[in-house]
């Protein structure tokens, strides 16, 4: 590896939302820091995938289907 080229990978502390930490490695802040996170990803459902569902209201897909003749959903 070159030298001077590469971020300081350190430990730092993670607080989630709920109040609890955990130690992982990171480039980010200085040895010892805690990073605070906005976003819970243990209840968020962009990572929990949680309850989203597909609709289509009469829009591009049940026009295409109307137009060439396909029957179903």
């Amino acid at each position: 590896m070159k030298k001077d080229i590469h971020p300081d990978y350190h430990f730092i502390t993670v607080q989630m939302n709920d109040g609890s930490t955990f130690k992982t490695r990171s480039t980010y802040g200085a040895e010892g820091e805690t990073l605070v996170l906005d976003i819970d990803p243990t209840t968020h459902p962009a990572w929990t995938g949680g309850g989203q569902q597909i609709l289509d209201r009469g829009g591009r897909v049940s026009r295409f289907k109307k137009k060439f003749g396909f029957i179903g959903s």
